[in-house]
């Protein structure tokens, strides 16, 4: 069977794979592994489900979950019978989910568990075309509301259907094109509702093809998925554990991933820099807070470790003594993280958002290469990526083989190509602005290639700031260096038409709990930590220490510490975790307005 679709792709894996592990997924405390052609009875079953109730080619059926392997088997399921994934995160309030269900026409909705059923049953009257909601995870016990279906029932449905079905499902599955539309993702956009990004099979299947001459990926690899599925980073890299015979372990949840890693010891790793973030905080701030002698040994190890990184940036030989001491800051201190990340981690690739160049320098110093691309949900959702053997720090790598990318004359990053979106769902004025007569998408982000191809993001096109003086600042720079630092969580950059930059910043408690406790002081709760006198001499001094490295002009010259980490939950953060820079603006604009009329710099 040709594979210029997802589904047909994915049937070519059950058969060629079959009794090879698929999937691993924690159950009652311990992890449980199904086989290829396990999940393929799933899906069937699933599929035929769909079919019975009716489902018809091109309908929109809507994903309402976090990730898990029923999401997968849902996803395939609906591409087999020709119809449309529309994911959402869930995250999303029911007026946003409301809103989604509307748009993309969805017929048949399936929902996590009765925390997201009640969001659903909430705004069900004003979601005329929904027809079934299917509950993945019913509570023992309890009889789910009589217009919902459970995940079983779909399956036993799909099961006494199946002999009846049958011909048509093969007929679906064998009639699909690579020009027929796979899934319409909604992009968590930081103003305004969000916009359906209609993307074919003949998109995933370029980007898919393109992926695989690029990692160094085996079959039968294990990886392991935390990100959201409802994001298309996280749905690429399930697609490529299909593609590739992947064994495809789902996190509990994000929360658990420390315990998580060395449990399931992925190969490799597809994360947010976030993630990464937070594991170099945790070092530095445990190295710190060792013996001097420890913290001696840290330091020397750090310094081979990066010696030896740089020769292999360079592609040049490391010395027999020069690796020999590394052999020694290995076993002292880098298998240390080692463990931590399973043991057995060959490489992880970060996009989403900008990674810190030194973040990349510290792993790859410590034996770990992080591979930095990027992307748009538009781009499906890939344009470049760093290879194995091809990387350059503070880079997202060289364009994937399917697709061009160039600089336009005003500095923005355009590309067309196989993966390229077709465009906006029901938004015609929005797909014309963004993809220009030659088919080139816009990107609304500003970059330079070098010599050799490889993409340097420099900011968001609409995000740059001009200060009223008529200096250009990239805040993305500026708030990646505050990032850096031990005790900072998020920083948010204003400026634009101002005479100098300010910050809003959030603690991270947990690092200036620790930091409290080797003072000897008494914090309290994070939101008593932020108002601390103590903690805001802590963070002025970090501030100061991001200042030394920046021009006086993009220096962040005042600062304000909120009283709790930004979230979703909260609308600070979009379902990708990107800062909604409006929102931030508007909810704390006392804040702001107070920093513009101090009379003197506070870093």
């Amino acid at each position: 069977m040709t594979q210029d679709t997802l589904a047909k792709m994915f049937w070519n894996r059950i058969e060629r794979s079959g009794d090879q592990p698929a999937e691993q997924a924690k159950r009652d405390g311990g992890w449980k592994t199904l086989t290829w052609k396990e999940v393929g009875q799933a899906v069937r079953e699933l599929a035929a489900g769909l079919l019975a109730l009716g489902r018809k080619k091109g309908d929109a059926v809507g994903i309402l979950s976090a990730s898990r392997a029923e999401w997968v088997h849902a996803d395939f399921a609906i591409f087999s019978v020709g119809c449309v994934t529309i994911p959402i995160y869930p995250t999303y309030p029911a007026d946003l989910i409301q809103y989604i269900v509307n748009d993309a026409g969805v017929r048949t909705l399936f929902v996590e568990d009765t925390t997201q059923l009640a969001k659903v049953l909430e705004v069900q009257g004003k979601m005329e075309g929904l027809e079934q909601i299917i509950l993945i995870q019913a509570e023992a016990g309890k009889t789910p509301n009589p217009r919902v279906q459970t995940w079983e029932q779909l399956r036993r449905l799909g099961r006494d259907s199946l002999d009846r079905v049958r011909g048509e499902l093969e007929a679906r599955l064998a009639g699909g094109r690579s020009d027929d539309v796979a899934t319409i993702v909604y992009t968590s956009g930081t103003t305004g509702p969000p916009k359906g990004v209609v993307q074919t099979h003949g998109n995933h299947m370029a980007a898919l093809d393109s992926a695989a001459q690029t990692t160094s990926i085996a079959e039968g690899d294990v990886h392991l998925l935390f990100l959201p599925l409802a994001h298309s980073f996280a749905r690429l890299e399930a697609f490529i554990g299909i593609h590739r015979g992947l064994t495809t372990a789902f996190a509990e949840n994000i929360d658990k991933l420390r315990d998580n890693l060395p449990e399931v010891r992925p190969h490799f790793l597809c994360s947010v820099p976030r993630v990464f973030e937070k594991v170099y905080a945790g070092v530095l701030a445990k190295a710190e807070a060792g013996s001097p002698l420890k913290k001696k040994i840290f330091r020397w190890a750090v310094g081979v470790g990066i010696e030896v990184s740089r020769l292999k940036q360079a592609g040049q030989p490391v010395p027999g003594l020069l690796a020999f001491k590394y052999r020694i800051a290995s076993k002292l201190v880098f298998s240390k993280m080692h463990a931590a990340l399973g043991g057995r981690l060959r490489f992880a690739v970060s996009g989403g958002a900008p990674l810190s160049r030194e973040i990349a320098e510290f792993f790859h110093a410590a034996g770990i290469l992080i591979l930095e691309g990027y992307g748009l949900t538009e781009t499906t959702p890939a344009l470049t990526v760093n290879r194995p053997d091809r990387f350059k720090f503070g880079t997202v790598g060289q364009p994937l083989s399917c697709c061009e990318v160039l600089i336009a004359s005003d500095g923005e990053i355009v590309a067309r190509g196989g993966n390229v979106a077709l465009g906006y769902h029901r938004r015609p004025d929005a797909t014309a602005e963004a993809w220009d007569a030659e088919g080139w998408f816009h990107t609304g982000d500003i970059g330079e290639l070098d010599g050799e191809g490889f993409l340097r993001i420099t900011d968001r096109k609409k995000d740059l700031i001009k200060t009223s003086g008529g200096k250009y600042v990239a805040p993305q720079k500026i708030e990646n260096l505050l990032k850096l630092e031990p005790h900072i969580s998020q920083a948010i950059v204003i400026g634009d038409n101002r005479k100098y930059c300010v910050a809003l910043v959030t603690i991270d408690a947990e690092e200036v709990a620790r930091w409290g406790k080797e003072q000897g002081l008494t914090l309290g709760t994070p939101e008593e930590m932020a108002a601390d006198p103590r903690v805001r001499e802590l963070i002025e001094r970090e501030v100061a220490d991001a200042n030394r490295v920046l021009a006086s002009y993009e220096s962040v010259k005042y600062f304000r510490i909120l009283p709790r980490d930004l979230s979703t939950e909260s609308g600070e953060l979009t379902a990708s975790l990107k800062v909604k820079r409006k929102v931030m603006a508007e909810r704390y604009a006392g804040q702001i307005e107070g920093m513009y009329q101090a009379s003197k710099p506070s870093a």
